[in-house]
């Protein structure tokens, strides 16, 4: 996979190279003309799509002529951390890359650690540091996930309103399996496993991280473990789920875009899923009205499990570091960027002064639910000294899979997931 992944590397960045450019990774300098060439790692999915990143790059070339702009497409979503550390592996790390997590990366001196100049325009300009530093911009607050559900399948199982506990949401789940409608849909298949973690986030979130936010912290320095009982009794709460049949395990031979198709061809009735999702249900309007809420706890506090960052990280060791820096500072900035942005990803954004474009319903709703809620941070998601070790997140997504095809429990999964801890070099 390591070969393939490198291998692929030089091939999409010749195949993605705009016209009359070099494709190679490493080279990115001054050109003839004054010119200053930089790459910029990407990722697509079915609401970021070659044509938006196109689109979005050439807004920040237009009002910068001299910089140009090598695009890089990750394999997936999931994959662009790995992908970016496969990069760095072979010397050919990106100058700018676009929402990857930047541990793994900062403490080795490879990251550009942004100045308090230049985050004066974000609303939380401090998200997310390491070691105190701020490597990413912290453009995108993304409630990750929120339950959206199909109304339509509600009413048919007698359900007159989203639940506001965990009790609650038992209660609605043995009654739409009760009608022969399949409860929640998730993902997770292919390259996509990613999808199948959140459930488990939202738990983590609502259980977890409501009470114990600095969890992770705590995880870092050897102070707790995911073997404590707070998180397996989380765990366990997904894995009984599964194992009264009210996920669906054909979720796991489903890639990110299928499971969404699912969800919208009323194959179930609710889908955990990141507020991106917003978009694509008013964009591509179902034929059945879709409601949002929070993950229910125990109590019937609303917390929503949420992440401000996804902006560009940049090589510190960039040939260009000053186009870097330019370019990373317009993409986020661009307010033409940042409406198509909202629009197509359903983006909250997080710059000071920004008024989002009029959007539909569900986008309204689920930022209804986000500014009402506590806000704690969204397991797997952190990207500061309260990260996951680099490739635990990966380790994460495996076990969910596992956890969803019923062949592990709460204490199992959280024994794995310290087993791997540990492998990673943590305490």
């Amino acid at each position: 996979m390591k070969k393939a992944l490198g291998a692929l590397a030089i091939s999409v960045l010749a195949a993605c190279a705009p016209a009359g450019t070099s494709g190679t990774v490493t080279q990115t300098s001054a050109s003839d003309d004054g010119k200053k060439e930089i790459s910029f790692l990407v990722f697509e999915t079915p609401n970021l799509t070659p044509q938006y990143w196109d689109e979005a790059i050439k807004r920040v070339t237009d009002k910068h002529p001299d910089i140009v702009v090598k695009k890089i497409v990750a394999p997936s979503a999931g994959e662009r951390n790995a992908y970016a550390k496969q990069l760095l592996a072979s010397g050919q790390l990106p100058d700018v890359m676009q929402a990857v997590a930047p541990a793994g990366f900062a403490e080795s001196g490879n990251l550009y650690a942004w100045t308090p100049e230049e985050l004066q325009a974000y609303q939380y300009p401090q998200s997310n540091p390491l070691g105190g530093k701020i490597y990413q911009l912290p453009y995108n607050s993304q409630p990750t996930p929120l339950v959206y559900y199909n109304k339509k399948l509600f009413a048919d199982a007698g359900v007159t309103a989203p639940p506001k506990t965990y009790a609650e949401l038992l209660d609605v789940s043995a009654k739409l399996k009760a009608k022969g409608i399949n409860p929640f849909v998730v993902g997770g298949g292919g390259k996509d496993a990613f999808a199948a973690g959140y459930v488990w986030i939202a738990l983590v979130g609502a259980d977890v991280y409501s009470r114990q936010p600095d969890f992770l912290v705590k995880r870092r320095a050897g102070q707790t473990k995911f073997s404590d009982p707070i998180f397996v009794k989380a765990t366990q709460k997904f894995a009984d789920l599964v194992a009264k049949g009210y996920v669906d395990k054909a979720g796991l031979s489903r890639d990110y875009p299928s499971t969404e198709k699912a969800f919208l061809e009323g194959k179930g009735a609710m889908y955990p899923m990141g507020s991106w999702f917003a978009a694509s249900a008013d964009a591509n309007k179902p034929p059945f009205e879709v409601g949002v809420f929070a993950w229910p706890t125990d109590g019937g506090e609303v917390v929503v499990p949420s992440y401000t960052g996804g902006g560009p990280i940049v090589n510190a060791k960039s040939k260009n570091l000053q186009a870097a820096r330019t370019f990373a500072l317009e993409f986020n900035q661009n307010a033409a960027n940042n409406d198509v942005l909202v629009k197509s990803d359903a983006a909250i954004i997080a710059i000071k002064g920004y008024s989002p474009p009029q959007l539909g319903p569900v986008y309204n709703a689920t930022l209804q639910v986000f500014t009402s809620a506590k806000v704690v941070n969204a397991f797997t998601v952190e990207t500061g000294d309260d990260a996951l070790l680099p490739g635990i997140g990966d380790k994460v997504f495996a076990i969910a899979q596992q956890i969803i095809a019923g062949k592990t429990d709460g204490a199992q999964a959280a024994k794995l997931l310290d087993e791997e801890w540990t492998k990673a070099g943590g305490q």
